[in-house]
């Protein structure tokens, strides 16, 4: 019989052990509530148990063999709802017969992001998202245009997202504890149906842009071009160059998209 599972660095695990801190996360799905629930890396069940009492469908998702045991020793009544895989590596339309669901967890650090971005690819089955993740990444997450914390994440996720940063937590509430802080947030998805530009571009122009983010636009956007392949002299001469990423909302960064895709049309 398995008491307890040993967290392991390797999964960046960090298990809460404070019941309180649980519950108020399980809570965080009810702003959805007749939507099924799929949690990632629930380990020891300890958000698990709350979410199982909500009387609509759940699964749990967990990559450690050890932990996956551990469930099914536990939570007998949850029978095939534990899945053994790596959720970055699922097919989410699978679950709930391709119905909508509320993704949730205590995410491993490490992946967070690779989570959210998944979510993004997923945004048609997923109109709801919470759960906690490191501090500082939550912060960039909900920040706004012109904060020092507004970046790629910010940019990519609140296209789609309308994000909520709900509260912190103390890293004594886990088992190890955390070197940092961290946060709980949910995100909605918003009434955005397309972006009004070329996606992929988006991506690349915001990536780009960030990946520079003390440069001005028109020295960072001349990586979308190359010696074949340059821009204008009048592209970059345009007000909008003058500008740091960090200073441009979504609807300017779309709009920016659409400059850079008429000027590589006219190469």
């Amino acid at each position: 019989m398995i008491k307890q599972v040993r967290p392991k660095k390797n999964l960046g695990q960090h298990f809460l052990i404070d019941l309180t801190v649980a519950r108020r996360i399980a809570d965080t799905v009810d702003v959805c509530p007749q939507l099924p629930v799929l949690e990632v890396g629930p380990g020891m069940g300890v958000l698990t148990q709350y979410l199982a009492e909500k009387s609509r469908p759940l699964y749990v998702v967990e990559i450690d063999k050890e932990s996956v045991e551990y469930l099914h020793e536990h939570f007998p009544r949850l029978h095939d709802a534990v899945i053994s895989d790596d959720f970055l590596r699922m097919d989410l339309r699978q679950l709930f017969d391709g119905q909508q669901f509320v993704l949730t967890g205590n995410y491993p650090y490490d992946i967070s992001s690779q989570i959210f971005f998944k979510m993004l690819d997923n945004r048609d089955l997923i109109p709801c998202c919470t759960g906690m993740i490191q501090h500082e990444v939550a912060l960039r997450m909900a920040a706004s245009p012109g904060n020092k914390q507004y970046g790629i994440l910010s940019v990519l996720i609140q296209a789609w997202y309308h994000v909520e940063y709900l509260f912190t937590v103390e890293p004594g509430v886990f088992n190890p504890p955390p070197k940092v802080q961290s946060a709980v947030i949910r995100m909605m998805r918003n009434e955005v149906t397309t972006l009004g530009c070329d996606e992929s571009l988006f991506k690349r122009v915001v990536k780009t842009t960030f990946g520079q983010r003390r440069k001005m636009l028109r020295v960072s956007l001349r990586q979308l071009f190359d010696a074949q392949h340059t821009a204008s002299p009048a592209f970059f001469e345009q007000p909008v160059m003058t500008q740091r990423p960090e200073q441009l909302s979504i609807p300017e960064f779309v709009a920016l998209t659409n400059l850079v895709a008429a000027e590589l049309k006219e190469i």
